[in-house]
């Protein structure tokens, strides 16, 4: 018997049962589609996350107070002096552009509307070295920063919260914990990052900030932001900054007590938690697709035994092992590959309609089937109707034609 009669006998097999037959594919179909649907979801996560991250610059420096050392004790704080010595092209040739921050959570008012929110108290370097733009007005300048004025830039989430627009704000007062401020402007969409909502903060000079509402000691800021000549630069840049904080700190090295990171720090981080989700959800998933394979194997005994009598007649008239073993395993496999081809479609029709929910609700969320995630459903439905279709095959393989012919 060759290859192409197995697949006609089995077909007609599975047809002369098409409840029963439907049923069984009905498990495989879930499993695929459930591994595509979680996989695609995962993928679309980690694009989602690392390409905001991404975004904010491949040669961008987080600077923090604090070490990784656990025998660090009290660690000095970071200081605008630290931020003018990093920014100082002597000693460090490698660093382009150096913006300290400080930051705090306030309330936000304007006519009965309210919301609390993240403040920064920023320097006119910022805009740069974390590639804002904006919707309208303009961005903080030295003059704001000298005057100490009492400006500020809304993210778009504060606008619509405030104004329920983001258009036409320019120009009006507002108030932070009671203190009249002036919109100066309104920044463009960032989405999320590793530190939270990038929509969600307003921005003040840093001498309004240090003085009226997020007071520091002296001169301390809580984040200094670097940017690098170039992304080739990093490493260089990083090796500059912490010989510049040790000898200020008057450290040692391995016990520094501050903290530099590089957007690759998060990126890879980011995606190191979000390929252990994927792969967790495609695990989970992958269950649905075993339960498919022992819905094969039951249907498929059953099958052995309704068509004893058949088993035996084949063999009694010549029908090899072989033969037997290739028919029912021909079979299993069918039901197999039918309910993976139908499981690929509905689980990309999944991840579809949950791309469009997600962007219904504001998510930036798009789910992203790959070619990997269809390939490894399909081998994989594939082996479970093999390895779930061979106990089945080699039990009527080996049925003795006599007795299969008493068989009722």
């Amino acid at each position: 018997m060759n290859l192409g009669q197995s697949i006609i006998e089995a077909i007609e097999s599975l047809n002369a049962n098409k409840m029963r037959s439907s049923l069984t594919i009905l498990g495989i179909v879930i499993g695929v589609a459930a591994v595509i649907a979680m996989l695609a979801v995962g993928n679309g996560a980690q694009n989602t996350i690392t390409g905001s991250i991404s975004g904010l610059g491949s040669n961008l420096l987080f600077v923090f107070r604090g070490g990784t050392n656990e025998e660090v004790r009290n660690p000095k704080p970071l200081t605008v002096a630290d931020a003018e010595a990093i920014a100082d092209p002597f000693q460090a040739p490698s660093v382009a552009m150096v913006a300290p921050a400080i930051s705090g959570n306030a309330e936000i008012t304007f006519s009965g509307e309210k919301t609390n929110t993240q403040i920064y108290g920023i320097t006119p370097e910022y805009e740069l070295v974390r590639n804002y733009e904006l919707l309208e007005g303009e961005f903080i300048t030295n003059q704001h920063l000298l005057g100490r004025a009492s400006v500020v830039l809304l993210g778009p989430e504060v606008a619509d919260k405030l104004f329920d627009r983001r258009d036409g704000v320019t120009g009006e007062t507002i108030r932070i914990e009671g203190q009249p401020f002036r919109v100066l402007g309104v920044l463009a969409p960032k989405g999320g990052s590793s530190f939270g909502s990038e929509d969600n903060v307003v921005l003040v000079p840093f001498s309004t900030a240090q003085t009226r509402l997020i007071r520091r000691q002296s001169d301390r800021v809580d984040l200094i932001l670097v940017q690098a000549a170039s992304a080739d630069t990093v490493t260089q840049a990083t090796d500059e900054i912490s010989q510049i904080l040790r000898a200020r700190h008057r450290v040692e090295l391995g016990a520094d007590d501050f903290t530099i990171f590089s957007q690759q720090d998060f990126v890879q981080t980011a995606q190191s938690i979000t390929n252990v989700l994927t792969i967790f959800l495609g695990g989970i998933a992958g269950i649905s697709l075993l339960v498919g394979g022992i819905g094969i194997m039951n249907i498929m005994l059953v099958s052995v035994t309704e068509r004893t009598r058949e088993i035996g007649l084949r063999k009694a008239i010549g029908a090899r092992k072989k033969d037997i073993l290739i028919q029912f395993l021909t079979e299993s496999s069918l039901l197999s590959m039918f309910g993976g081809l139908i499981g690929i479609g509905l689980g990309w029709l999944i991840a579809f309609v949950v791309g469009q929910i997600a962007a219904a609700s504001g998510t930036e969320l798009i789910p992203d089937v790959g070619i990997d995630a269809i390939l490894l459903a399909t081998l994989f439905s594939t082996a479970v109707g093999l390895f779930f279709g061979i106990y089945p095959a080699n039990r009527a393989a080996n049925l003795q034609p006599v007795e299969a012919l008493r068989h009722e």
